[in-house]
């Protein structure tokens, strides 16, 4: 059933006008589309700048930042092209590190400024990046690991002073306001671990279960928040900054993928929807990497012809990017469409499968 498609590449539908607009508007959706370069400053930016916009006479695009800076551009301070949008700063990774090597740390103000981070800029990219503030970041990934220490056989009472606490009764509080029971009675309680993860294409957020990876979208998906809520709902599960044991695998697993060197994953996913949904995307998970597949050929498959827009619903329900490769499914007429992390991505992922695309 499988076929190599011809893809329209979506750079041809932009059109200068259309660029300079969704520069002025900062429009999101076109994050990873082009760069604008302003003439009158020798500066490029992406299209969420939040300069000051030039006059459309002053500027010319460009696909990769790499052109621009062929040309003599010079990377905007204010957004920050070179890097992807969400991308963690280093001083943000070196404090994760910190805190996964020893939970039992509390770093306060006064930490971070002896290790040259003002407080308040964490404090914003914390705010902007995770919903949180660094300080509760660290309270709740704290008590993440106190929680599978107990699940694991810890006592409550070793696993609340070695984690950092200076009360039983403290840490009993705290427990109990994350995960809604007390940790005693934290046994039957499903937690979803949350990280980030960066790839090539941008931020991603990871979440798993004991059971497996039931998560993995890009930072600026717009449903993301709604699918974290879903899942939180459909697995009567807290979700919590943390690590898993399914991490450290699908880091590997992603880099060999990103590399040319994998085209399939073993990772074990957890993936909670209707019995339709699940066959949805079980089916995608048979189309061959390097190919792609149109809704109408994906809905033959499952014996369902009638149902196409029904499958395409269920597509955009899936919420573990790349792994279930809903990227690989496209328009009758070849074109690119529905894709949650952009359509800009869904082209460089085919690009990296080895998809024809003109």
């Amino acid at each position: 059933m499988s076929n190599t498609f011809t893809v329209k590449k979506v750079e041809n539908m932009l059109t200068d006008e259309i660029m300079y607009q969704a520069l002025f508007n900062k429009d999101a959706s076109f994050e990873g589309l082009f760069f604008a370069a302003v003439k009158t400053t020798g500066i490029f930016c992406r299209s969420t700048c939040t300069a000051r916009k030039p006059k459309p006479e002053n500027v010319e695009f460009f696909e990769t930042s790499k052109e621009a800076m062929q040309r003599g551009y010079r990377p905007c301070k204010i957004c920050t092209p070179l890097n992807f949008a969400g991308q963690m700063p280093d001083y943000a990774v070196k404090l994760i590190e910190e805190i996964g090597n020893n939970t039992s740390v509390k770093l306060r103000d006064y930490d971070l400024r002896k290790r040259g981070i003002e407080p308040a800029k964490i404090r914003r990219w914390f705010l902007k990046n995770h919903g949180i503030t660094f300080h509760s970041f660290q309270r709740m990934y704290r008590l993440n690991t106190a929680f599978k220490k107990i699940q694991n056989g810890g006592s409550v009472t070793d696993t609340a002073f070695t984690s950092g606490y200076d009360s039983l009764s403290g840490f009993q509080d705290s427990f109990k306001s994350v995960f809604g029971v007390s940790p005693k009675n934290s046994k039957l309680q499903v937690v979803i671990d949350i990280a980030r993860i960066e790839t090539p294409l941008g931020t991603m957020f990871a979440g798993a279960t004991d059971e497996g990876l039931c998560l993995l979208e890009y930072t600026d998906r717009r449903m993301l928040e709604t699918e974290l809520k879903q899942l939180a709902k459909l697995l009567n599960a807290v979700i919590v900054p943390g690590e898993n044991k399914i991490f450290p695998e699908l880091r590997k697993q992603l880099t060999e993928y990103f590399s040319g060197a994998r085209t399939e994953f073993t990772i074990p996913l957890c993936t909670p929807g209707s019995d339709f949904q699940k066959a949805v995307w079980k089916e995608l998970r048979t189309i061959p990497g390097g190919t792609t597949r149109s809704y109408k050929e994906q809905a033959a498959a499952l014996g369902k012809p009638e149902a196409i827009r029904a499958i395409a619903h269920a597509n955009g329900m899936n919420r573990i990017s790349i792994i279930i490769p809903c990227h690989r499914v496209i328009g009758s007429d070849g074109k690119l469409v529905g894709y949650g992390g952009g359509l800009w991505r869904k082209e460089k992922l085919l690009q990296l499968e080895k998809a024809v695309l003109i």
